[in-house]
Order: C-alpha cells, then sequence, then structure tokens
C-alpha cells in the first residue's frame, strides 16, 4: 500500500509538474508576443511611410520608375534585417512579365514588366506550412502632372508589413523562431487589376496546399465617416468566410491584446461595395486559403493626389499594425494549422 500510494504522489507530482510547465509556456508565449509586438511603433512606421509615400517615389505606379525605387526600398530593408529571399541569395524579386500583366488588357497604356518583393522566415517545427501576410507596393502613379503618394493606399499596409517583419526577425534574433514559416509578400499591380497577387497564386514560390492564411492590410492609417467619433476601430472582411477557426482566432487575438472595435459591416455578401472582391486577399480565397482583410474604408483622400503621409494616424496605425502580427503570431504558433470548415468554388 506504502508502495502504491508512493507511486501516486510521483504521478501527481509529475502531472503538476507538466502542468505547470504548459501554464509557464502560455505566459512565457503571451510575453513573447507583448514584447515584440511592442517593437511595431509609430516612430517607426512614420520614418517608412514619409519615404515610401514621398514623390520622389512618383505614385509607384506599375512598372514605372517609382515603381522601381520602391521595390528597392523594400528590398534594402530586407537586406539590412537579415530577413533571406525564399528565392535564395540576393533575389527578393519574383519577377511579373509585362506579358502577364497585359493579359485581356483592353484600356489604358501597356504595363512594363514588374515585380512582386518576397521576403521570407523559416518556420522552427513546421517550416513546410506557409503563412503569407501581404500588402500591394504600387498605387495608380502620376496624372495631369500631379503625384498620387498612396500613402493609406497602400503605403500603410506596406510599411505594417516591415514592421511585422522585423519584430518576427528580432524574436528570431533571440532564439524565438516562429513554428510555421511566413512568406512576406508585396505584390504589384493591385491598381491594375489584382495582377501581382494572381502571378503568385498561379505561380507559387511554395506549394499553394501548404499556404495555411493570407493575411491582406490594405489602408490601415485612416479614419472614414462612419467613425469619426470612434476612431480605434478597423475594417474586417473575410475571417469567416472560410474558416470559423480563424474568424474566432482574431477575435480573441483582438480582445486579448488591442482592444480594437471589429466592423464588419464590409463582409456583408450583400455589401454593394464588394470589398471582399476587391483586393489581393480575394486570389488565396479562391483556393480556399482562409484570409483576413484589414481596411479602414475609403475617406476624401483615397485616390487622390492629396493621400499624403502627414494625414496619416500613426497612433491608429501602430495598433492595428500589432493586431496583424498578434494574429500572425498565433497562426504561426499553434500546434495545428487553421481548419478550412466552409470550402466554396469561388467565380473567376
Amino acid at each position: 500500500m506504502k508502495k502504491i500510494l508512493l507511486s501516486l504522489s510521483v504521478v501527481a507530482f509529475l502531472v503538476s509538474c507538466s502542468s505547470s510547465k504548459n501554464a509557464s509556456d502560455a505566459v512565457t508565449n503571451t510575453d513573447q508576443a507583448v514584447k515584440y509586438a511592442a517593437t511595431i511603433t509609430e516612430k517607426d512606421l512614420a520614418k517608412h511611410l514619409f519615404i515610401y509615400a514621398s514623390d520622389a517615389f512618383e505614385g509607384r505606379d506599375t512598372g514605372e520608375p517609382g515603381q522601381k525605387k520602391a521595390i528597392a526600398y523594400l528590398k534594402k530593408f530586407y537586406v539590412d534585417q537579415g530577413i533571406a529571399s525564399p528565392l535564395g541569395g540576393d533575389d527578393y524579386y519574383q519577377e511579373v512579365p509585362a506579358s502577364f500583366l497585359n493579359q485581356g488588357r483592353k484600356r489604358g497604356k501597356a504595363l512594363k514588366d514588374s515585380e512582386n518583393v518576397v521576403a521570407f522566415i523559416k518556420g522552427s517545427e513546421k517550416p513546410e506550412e506557409i503563412l503569407v501576410i501581404s500588402a500591394h507596393l504600387d498605387h495608380v502613379g502620376m496624372r495631369d502632372g500631379k503625384i498620387y503618394n498612396g500613402a493609406d493606399d497602400d503605403g500603410s499596409g506596406t510599411v505594417a508589413i516591415l514592421e511585422i517583419a522585423e519584430a518576427f526577425q528580432k524574436a528570431v534574433k533571440a532564439g524565438i523562431r516562429p513554428k510555421r514559416s511566413i512568406l512576406f509578400l508585396h505584390v504589384t499591380g493591385e491598381e491594375k487589376g489584382l495582377l501581382g497577387s494572381k502571378f503568385y497564386v498561379e505561380n507559387p514560390i511554395f506549394p499553394i496546399p501548404n499556404t495555411v492564411a493570407n493575411l491582406n492590410i490594405d489602408m490601415i492609417g485612416r479614419i472614414d465617416d462612419r467613425h469619426k467619433d470612434n476612431p480605434n476601430y478597423v475594417y474586417l472582411i473575410g475571417s469567416d468566410k472560410l474558416s470559423t477557426e480563424l474568424h474566432n482566432l482574431s477575435e480573441e487575438m483582438n480582445t486579448k491584446y488591442t482592444k480594437i472595435a471589429l466592423d464588419y459591416k464590409y463582409n456583408d455578401d450583400k455589401d454593394p461595395n464588394r470589398f471582399y472582391y476587391r483586393s489581393d486577399h480575394y486570389n488565396f480565397a479562391k483556393y480556399n486559403i482562409p484570409i483576413i482583410f484589414y481596411f479602414n474604408g475609403t475617406h476624401e483622400d483615397y485616390h487622390q493626389p492629396t493621400d499624403t503621409p502627414d494625414k496619416i494616424n500613426y497612433d491608429l496605425l501602430q495598433n492595428r499594425t500589432r493586431l496583424v502580427f498578434y494574429t500572425a503570431w498565433e497562426v504561426a504558433n499553434r500546434e495545428a494549422r487553421v481548419v478550412v470548415d466552409k470550402p466554396v468554388t469561388l467565380p473567376n
């Protein structure tokens, strides 16, 4: 009997230790996420955006000199941070040829060769599973001698990805690598018809079935008229369309960390704006890859030369970027990939 009691005591002790370790791990993981989210700051976001949406980049029109300056800026950032290219070596550009960009194009001038910019952090335990974080690097260029800087559209999403990538890389340097791999994808030609993301999914660097989710950021630096009295918001679109789990995870991360008012107005299938179909996540959703589209809504400077970096709400941009980071951290580190419980066949 004493031996049995002793054995039970040992088992109880081991279970207790295991439970304590799991609880400790949970606390550590939370502390880690908070620690690295804190490296995403208004100051750094503004530093990047005042350059990226400056006149020097000439509105970043697809294939034009300003867009080439933009991709060079993005590449230099990743090189300086020591974040690798999935293409290997010094090649951070996925070439998107003019022949692809001009397929079926019936109006406007012919587009020139362009590039998606790609960077990559390899996962520690499930490196073959890929989380894609995307934003479009282009805007509409110059019209009638005026530069359309595109600070919100989509300079805000572009610099958000830079800060998210830097936060993950700082964790890696401290010995904390995400379980899954993360692809930071800056796509070209969004303003011409979601062309860069279309090229990526049709010519993926990693197999599409291995892509666990796409978090797409397109305009998160401003406030629309609907929220002038409650600016701490962001529209989420598509989070529940393919994966209930991704939607719930997103809600949990916001409740736990950022406490932003999540507005699903544009997630309604009957919404006449049809925003779900109008940004780069849609090309991933076609393949039943769970997506979240982060968006602040349109405003008076949308697609105007007045969309400049001095009008960005950097405190909101910081908090919204941190929400994407926390969501990415959870998707990349949870034990199982998010489940697609509502697969659909979408129109092309």
